[in-house]
């Protein structure tokens, strides 16, 4: 694929998850009043998920944090496994970690402009099990899930054999921000989308220019094998 086609490529991805995005905020922009959900899908989704019984509230926040900590093993895992041998794992797997922290702050960028308010303090009718993270600190997208969906979508990138259990561990770590009661649905699948097209559009750009740094395919110019 030419570099011209590679950008073009990326910014459609881009684009796509910018509009998706775009589609699931709640308002916001250039409202200096705090966006407060108390209707619609998500809050009805968020009123039927909140509210279950402490231990699974408790298995939920596990997963949440544990779940981009496993995606992170299995991603450093698959570059321990391709060092030296598949310089394009390598190189998906180096620039996860770009798209991650460019995703993560495009998220805090966000929430900065659209200001919804939490779930478990605009639905006051559902208890929640977990304290409510302070006023200020707001909602839309999920930072939690944003992360998940980068590191999902890098470690499917670098090893798609992967994705049985990239792309479920991804939802799960999501998911479970809505069962902990901090997050509604939409905040979550917000971050997601926002995480696997900020890693994909980073991975599908800048790729070629992290092999050329890294060197030729080592399997590749292996004595004996042609040079392909």
């Amino acid at each position: 694929m030419t570099s011209f086609r590679r950008l073009v490529l990326a910014v459609l991805i881009l684009a796509v998850g910018a509009g998706a995005v775009t589609l699931l905020a709640p308002g916001g922009l250039g409202d200096p009043q705090p966006e407060v959900v108390t209707e619609g899908v998500s809050a009805d989704l968020y009123r039927d998920v909140v509210g279950v019984p402490a231990g699974v509230v408790r298995l939920g926040e596990h997963l949440a944090l544990g779940a981009p900590l496993v995606l992170s093993a299995a991603l450093a895992w698959v570059g321990w496994l391709g060092w030296g041998r598949r310089t394009g794992a390598n190189a998906a797997v180096a620039l996860t970690g770009a798209g991650a922290v460019l995703a993560y702050v495009t998220s805090e960028a966000l929430k900065l402009v659209v200001d919804q308010e939490r779930p478990c303090r605009a639905i006051a009718d559902v208890p929640g099990w977990v304290p409510c993270p302070p006023a200020g600190d707001w909602s839309f997208p999920s930072n939690h899930s944003t992360v998940a969906g980068a590191l999902a979508t890098g470690l499917v990138l670098a090893a798609p054999r992967l994705a049985g259990f990239a792309v479920p561990a991804g939802l799960l770590a999501a998911a479970a921000r809505v069962l902990a009661g901090v997050h509604y649905p939409h905040d979550v699948v917000a971050g997601l989308i926002l995480g696997a097209a900020i890693t994909a559009a980073v991975v599908v750009l800048l790729a070629p220019a992290v092999r050329r740094l890294v060197g030729p395919d080592r399997d590749r110019c292996a004595p004996g094998r042609p040079a392909q």
